[in-house]
């Protein structure tokens, strides 16, 4: 996937071929050392997190019954089908606050958290309206079908979104903490959602509330509004007075002008809209081409899975300051991404051999032996998670105006590529068909793809630096 597509930025400084001096062809220790801090937490609240979703799902079940749990699933799931929410500003916050020297007084950040801000405020506004819409006209039923308990359960739904709608103006904290190289510290704040959840939920079960099952999803969105607002305070604090300073400016359109984030933000969009129908899509597909059974196992199989991707992620975004930065300085030759690539996919690779060999005892403790897990779907998996190992950082090295711009270009391309390949593969396979479709779409139009251009940007980049240091030594 595309650098995102968490993450989901632009800076006046930032261009699209560098010339800096110095430095070769290698990854910083800083580089490293931040991608090792954000692995490294997310790796220590998987399992936390991990146990607190069983939990979660004993206490409901436990309690409320299935009928509650089916619900929570369904409505839990309403922010994923939202990846676009924020418009694209993401990408404009992290590359000003990456890119800048100095972001606690740096006008330019300034300006695009003000506009920023002004555009979450609109999106959010937006989503909210839908929500109170939705619910006058009673609509929750037909857009979320029988997975919605009858008359409770319309009403957590419309406060869901109206929360998602909320949540969006705050969630520009997020993105300044991964700025700042304090990604490790947004992902530690985002694993006290599940505490927060299970500690309300049994509250709610010891005391004999009859709400709880039904509100559970409500207090999972309400649990991320309140982490949001904690990751703005804090960002806040690090680059005083910035933040306190946007916020004030943001009602005065008049008078305080912000700036252009449009050259970022709308490839950004496109990826945040193109990628989930691009990979996310294979459940579908195996629901239509194979059956129930096939897509069992790909469940089973992608549930295993997903700590890897997860965990390349959460790396990856903590080099988005790093590579901003580096183009800031118009030096992106002295942080390739080129050795990260090729770390994130041999890291890839060994975590999941090491879930391969434990699939057969996984599968039987999460199922009751019920499904099995392929060697097949573990060698699809893996290589689809290789190539996303090696993508994701070429692909955050390219978040500049120009970089995004290409990157959507092929995500647009991928797509019907993709869904075809799935289409087919899937007939003829079964549940490995679709993983195999990604792998080859990850493959040829992203890890290549963004490789060509990476290479590019690289030679650029020192062919600049050698005329610098020619010119240098003239004088």
């Amino acid at each position: 996937m595309s650098s995102e597509a968490d993450e989901s930025p632009t800076d006046d400084s930032v261009g699209g071929r560098s010339t800096g001096s110095g430095g070769g062809d290698s990854a910083t220790p800083s580089a490293w050392r931040s991608v090792v801090r954000s692995a490294g937490t997310r790796v220590l609240v998987l399992p936390l997190s991990a146990v607190l979703g069983i939990l979660i799902t004993r206490v409901i079940v436990g309690s409320y019954g299935k009928d509650a749990f089916a619900q929570y699933g369904l409505l839990v799931a309403i922010g994923a089908l939202l990846p676009f929410a924020d418009l694209g500003m993401s990408a404009a916050i992290m590359n000003a606050v990456g890119g800048s020297a100095d972001p606690s007084s740096d006008p330019h950040v300034r300006r695009v958290l003000i506009t920023s801000i002004r555009v979450l405020i609109c999106s959010g506004t937006a989503i909210v309206g839908a929500s109170v819409l939705i619910s006058l006209f009673g609509l929750w039923p037909w857009l979320l079908g029988d997975g919605l308990m009858p008359g409770s359960g319309p009403v957590a739904a419309g406060l869901c979104l109206a929360l998602i709608g909320i949540t969006l103006p705050v969630a520009f904290g997020q993105r300044v903490l991964t700025g700042l190289h304090k990604n490790h510290v947004m992902i530690a704040l985002n694993a006290l959602q599940s505490p927060i959840v299970f500690g309300v939920l049994v509250l709610a079960a010891v005391t004999g509330m009859s709400w709880g099952g039904t509100l559970a999803p409500v207090v999972a969105y309400a649990a991320t509004l309140l982490l949001s607002v904690l990751a703005v305070v804090f960002a806040a604090r690090w680059i005083r007075p910035q933040i306190g300073a946007a916020l004030r400016a943001v009602p005065r359109v008049r008078s305080e002008r912000g700036t252009k984030v449009s050259d970022v933000a709308w490839p950004m969009l496109i990826q945040a809209v193109a990628l989930p129908v691009a990979m996310q899509s294979d459940r579908l597909v195996l629901s239509h081409v194979a059956g129930p059974s096939d897509l069992a196992t790909y469940n089973l199989s992608a549930q295993m899975f997903l700590p890897v991707w997860q965990v390349i992620t959460s790396a990856g975004a903590a080099l988005w300051p790093i590579f901003a930065r580096a183009r800031s300085r118009r030096a992106s030759h002295e942080s390739s991404p080129v050795p990260i690539a090729m770390g994130f996919a041999g890291a890839a690779g060994a975590a999941c051999i090491v879930i391969g060999v434990a699939s057969p005892w996984l599968a039987r403790l999460a199922s009751g032996g019920q499904i099995t897990v392929p060697l097949s779907m573990v060698v699809c998996f893996t290589v689809y998670l290789v190539c996303q190992g090696v993508q994701y950082p070429l692909g955050t090295f390219l978040t500049d105006a120009e970089g995004l711009r290409y990157q959507a270009v092929l995500i647009v391309m991928m797509v019907p590529c993709n869904l075809a390949l799935s289409i087919v593969l899937a007939s003829r396979f079964g549940a490995p068909g679709p993983v195999i479709g990604s792998a080859v779409s990850a493959a040829v139009f992203q890890a290549t793809g963004n490789y060509v251009l990476v290479r590019r940007r690289l030679a650029a980049s020192r062919r600049a630096a050698a005329r610098i240091e020619v010119s240098s030594s003239s004088a």
